[in-house]
């Protein structure tokens, strides 16, 4: 093709001293234009073809070839390669040129396989993710070490093509810039092996809830990277976490409660102090009316009876004598309407203990499991079971305690 250009311009009548240029300018522009050609083939029509025949595809495979633009990429190999083909036969006369092209395209091949395989790791990536039923696989992490290792050995041979030297030449180099290395490479290094202990011990895995306040997060993981951890807010903000901060420093796991299939409930109910007394028979023949205290009140006057009935004792007015208390009482109602609720949790904990009285009164504490993990459901769950407790203490002469207000203070006078 070089010479039959530069036989027509000689037909042309041009000069010969400007045969060569012209020849090397024309020569370029057809190359350059025929490279454009098949890029824009391959790029608008080759792939426009590839994509419809994967929409009609089942498979899910070649989805995500098309997602992560593998084919987008290998279609910029099409021109380059071209190029390095074509260029004995319209610029050959043009040595620098050939040269300085050549050494281009190389470059540029180097680079795009480099992103093509890149691609291609993303597409292995994204099939285990949705195939495998084993999260814990540093799977991503060791993902982007491989991405690391194809850039890096890219950018040697696209140095080594640059510099006109053979690769093992820099990789010669590369003992006395270890020390160098570690230093750079150093948080990728210890993020590989957070990586592989975060795996090997099961610490955390995509999708568990975590809490790791130093660092203000909060959320669900969405990605362990061999780097980074990116973990989804409630508030959908997105906090980064070093990858070996979860090996360095402590964070909580919420998994166990989401596996187990129960969430915790522990808050406490104040009864002021000055509302606890004993039971009158009055309010004794009141709360025998609850289906939840009926046995316990039933079996309690047995057992004080017993207990009188040995120590001699018929009036219980005596100070020895045994009676109810309406906290007592009501500590046993909580926990009998505890062990009937549906939303309880009843293979877990379930128990109402009195904590040392302060200066807020006695304190009854719940600690149960709700078996409904779902957080608006569970806190629907905990404001239902509270709000009938806090509404029906009055109905066992006690008093939930507050600190006074201005209303208290004005009711008072």
């Amino acid at each position: 093709m070089s010479e039959l250009i530069q036989t027509w311009l000689t037909a042309s009548g041009l000069s010969g001293n400007l045969i060569a240029p012209v020849s090397a300018v024309i020569g370029l522009v057809l190359l350059l234009s025929i490279c454009w050609i098949s890029f824009y083939i391959a790029k608008h029509q080759v792939l426009l073809l590839v994509h419809k025949i994967v929409t009609r595809s089942s498979n899910q495979w070649d989805d995500l070839l098309v997602s992560n633009k593998v084919f987008d990429r290998i279609a910029w190999l099409v021109p380059v390669l071209l190029l390095l083909a074509l260029m004995p036969y319209f610029i050959s006369e043009n040595p620098r040129l050939v040269e300085a092209l050549t050494v281009f395209a190389k470059v540029t091949i180097a680079i795009q396989v480099a992103r093509s395989l890149s691609s291609v790791l993303n597409v292995a990536n994204d099939l285990f993710q949705e195939s495998s039923k084993e999260k814990y696989l540093p799977l991503n992490a060791t993902i982007q070490l491989l991405k690391l290792a194809i850039y890096l050995v890219a950018s040697i041979l696209a140095i080594s093509i640059l510099i006109d030297r053979s690769p093992i030449y820099l990789l010669s180099g590369l003992g006395a810039l270890t020390a160098v290395l570690l230093l750079v490479f150093q948080d990728t290094i210890k993020g590989l092996v957070a990586s592989i202990q975060i795996s090997a011990n099961k610490m955390v895995a995509p999708g568990d809830w975590i809490e790791m306040p130093q660092y203000g997060a909060d959320g669900e993981v969405l990605e362990i990277a061999l780097n980074t951890v990116k973990v989804q807010n409630f508030d959908n903000t997105v906090t980064t976490i070093p990858t070996y901060a979860l090996i360095s420093e402590s964070f909580k796991n919420w998994r166990g409660m989401s596996v187990s299939g129960g969430r915790r409930i522990k808050r406490s109910i104040s009864i002021d102090i000055a509302s606890i007394h004993f039971c009158s028979s009055e309010l004794i023949a009141e709360l025998n009316q609850f289906d939840f205290l009926r046995d316990y009140l039933s079996n309690k006057n047995s057992e004080i009876n017993d207990f009188h009935r040995q120590q001699g004792i018929d009036d219980t007015t005596n100070p020895n004598s045994r009676r109810l208390t309406n906290i007592g009482t009501f500590r046993a109602y909580i926990s009998a309407y505890l062990t009937n609720h549906p939303n309880v949790h009843q293979n877990m904990t379930c128990m109402v203990r009195q904590l040392k009285p302060t200066e807020i009164g006695v304190s009854l504490e719940l600690y149960f499991f709700s078996n409904d993990i779902n957080w608006g459901n569970f806190e629907a769950i905990q404001a239902d079971i509270f709000d009938h407790l806090l509404a029906i203490a009055p109905l066992f002469e006690l008093r939930i305690f507050q600190t006074p207000s201005g209303f208290d203070w004005q009711q008072s006078h």
